[in-house]
């Protein structure tokens, strides 16, 4: 399982780890706001498009394949710039590194769920969330430091080594995944499933977990500032957020398995407790933050390893790699939505405000999640 944790960790680390430093101050970082913005939206871009495709192709040829094509792709992308080192090329390999990250990232959530028992999903899925949580609190700090020695060429080049390194750890420890046989489905097939409560109600509470991960690792150095914080102690507090979260959910996962905890419950607490995080975000001073970061990252810690479990449950083995590719996607959806809804009001209004308007959201998720939930469950009385 290692290797598929370190491909989670790889995708993490590489994603906010580049994105942290591209404005940063060395001597090939990014001027321009408007490039900016251009080449961290164009990695996302990537993801939402190609997500679902690679995980359909890992239920056509089996999961080892995509896993290893997209971490040796990724290898290829960072090589290219940092060898290269020209403004073309880092659009090249920004968009090589997100479609690359299209493929094994769903491939190795479908592998996890192939590799391990039912009964013990919430740990694996625990374990994976929790490496990929270390991957993006270490990624603005590890870059920082690697940006600051060598630039931008220098990031891009531990980045390939590392997709290089986790590529030849999965070629020689992770086990083939063969594909299994599938009937023939329309169109009409996946729209019903994907339209599944069993589906629509983890995936909408991963979605709002990233959304308000997302708006809080993007905003709240903005209220910290405002509380008079400095530099480091905001970047501390927002790492108390990521830390949070990489605790919370091994501990969510076994509680799961030990069936201290239903996924009915821990995904309506988890989104509670994420809801109560952006309201207090609009308490005055380092209090609110530091709370809002601790409160945050426990509710997605909560609710994400309890989510891709039971999407693994709910989900026909042979498709898997569709079902984590088209949940991926309703994450790179909240990820994007959270800070646009939060900034779109905070432009009209207040930053307070925005964060009460996401915070209003995600409660009135709660409602939604039972009704799914029961239909669920009405319809599959068994499960």
């Amino acid at each position: 399982m290692w290797p598929l944790y370190a491909a989670g960790f790889t995708t993490a680390f590489g994603a906010h780890g580049i994105a942290a430093n591209l404005g940063g101050r060395s001597a090939d970082a990014v001027r321009s706001l408007l490039v900016l913005g251009g080449l961290l939206a164009l990695y996302d871009a990537a993801e939402v498009l190609l997500k679902p495709v690679f995980g359909s192709l890992a239920d056509r040829v089996g999961t080892r394949p995509v896993i290893l094509g997209g971490l040796v792709a990724f290898a290829l992308a960072s090589a290219a710039y940092a060898v290269a080192g020209s403004p073309p090329w880092l659009w090249a390999a920004r968009l090589g590194q997100g479609a690359a990250a299209s493929a094994f990232s769903p491939a190795a959530s479908a592998t996890v769920a192939r590799l391990t028992p039912a009964a013990t999903h919430g740990r694996a899925f625990g374990s994976y969330g929790f490496c990929k949580s270390i991957g993006y609190t270490a990624g603005p700090l590890l870059g920082g430091v690697l940006v600051w020695a060598g630039g931008l060429r220098l990031l891009f080049g531990v980045l390939a080594v590392l997709g290089t390194a986790v590529a030849l750890w999965v070629a020689a420890a992770v086990p083939r995944v063969p594909p299994l046989p599938r009937r023939r489905q329309t169109l009409l097939d996946l729209a019903r499933r994907l339209a599944d409560p069993a589906f629509l109600g983890p995936t909408g509470a991963l979605a709002a977990a990233t959304a308000a991960l997302s708006a809080g690792v993007g905003f709240l150095p903005v209220s910290g500032a405002a509380a008079g914080l400095g530099t480091i102690t905001t970047g501390a507090a927002v790492s108390v957020l990521a830390l949070c979260a990489a605790v919370v959910q091994p501990r969510a996962g076994r509680a799961l398995d030990a069936e201290r905890l239903t996924v009915r419950t821990g995904l309506a607490a988890g989104l509670a407790v994420t809801a109560a995080g952006l309201a207090a975000a609009t308490l005055p001073g380092p209090a609110g933050v530091l709370l809002a970061a601790a409160l945050i990252g426990t509710g997605t810690g909560v609710i994400t390893p309890l989510g891709f479990a039971a999407l693994a449950a709910a989900t026909p083995a042979e498709r898997l790699g569709q079902t984590m590719g088209a949940a991926e996607l309703g994450r790179e959806l909240g990820d994007a939505g959270g800070p646009l809804i939060v900034g779109a009001v905070a432009a009209t209004a207040t930053l307070t405000c925005g964060y009460a308007a996401l915070a209003i959201l995600l409660a009135a998720g709660l409602p939604l999640l039972a009704l799914a939930h029961r239909t669920a469950a009405s319809r599959s009385p068994g499960r």
